[in-house]
């Protein structure tokens, strides 16, 4: 079942880790966010479908509706993209909309929509210049960008570390700017 409150998106790609996305969807749930999770293709594989669409109460999305399908989950208030690649994050400060979580991850910024996004990747990817260029474009358009700091190259590394509720920390602000009912559960 659905639950009630803000709507946080949460945009899961390809990494190993996905399948660690029921942390922050349960986080999310104790400050008061309804989750609706949309995943990139690829991302599919490394996630349990069922599991997640049970605990957010959503079905998850990754492809378009047909013109004549009605949406079937509700608009975002803010989106939180975790764990986030090296390809979603160069492909959506460029402005490519080939998937629809890089579609909705590039309306965002003309909504008006808060994101927050907790990279995930190796330091031979982030030492890439188009990786540094990204995140200045990113910041540029208002994107909170959290911690992680890159694991070493074919390390399979980074699981302990990375922090999946660092997005919340980042849109708690904004949110209770806007008067939304998100909190930090306190």
């Amino acid at each position: 079942m659905a639950r009630r409150g803000p709507i946080l998106y949460i945009i899961v790609c390809a990494a190993g880790i996905a399948d660690g996305v029921g942390e922050l969807i349960a986080a999310a749930h104790a400050e008061g966010w309804a989750v609706v999770v949309v995943a990139t293709p690829s991302a599919l594989g490394f996630i349990d479908q069922e599991a997640i669409e049970s605990q957010s109460g959503y079905p998850i999305r990754s492809a378009w509706s047909t013109p004549s399908g009605s949406p079937s989950v509700p608009r975002a208030d803010a989106i939180a993209v975790a764990p986030a690649t090296f390809n979603t994050i160069n492909k959506w400060a460029a402005g490519i909309a080939d998937t629809l979580a890089l579609g909705i991850l590039c309306e965002a910024y003309g909504l008006g929509i808060p994101v927050a996004v907790q990279p995930y990747l190796n330091s031979a990817q982030a030492a890439h210049p188009a990786y540094v260029e990204s995140l200045t474009r990113l910041r540029a358009m208002d994107v909170f960008i959290g911690d992680y700091v890159p694991h070493k190259p074919k390390s399979g590394g980074g699981r302990n570390a990375y922090n999946w509720i660092s997005v919340l920390d980042l849109l708690r602000p904004v949110m209770q700017s806007r008067g939304g009912e998100a909190s930090n559960g306190d």
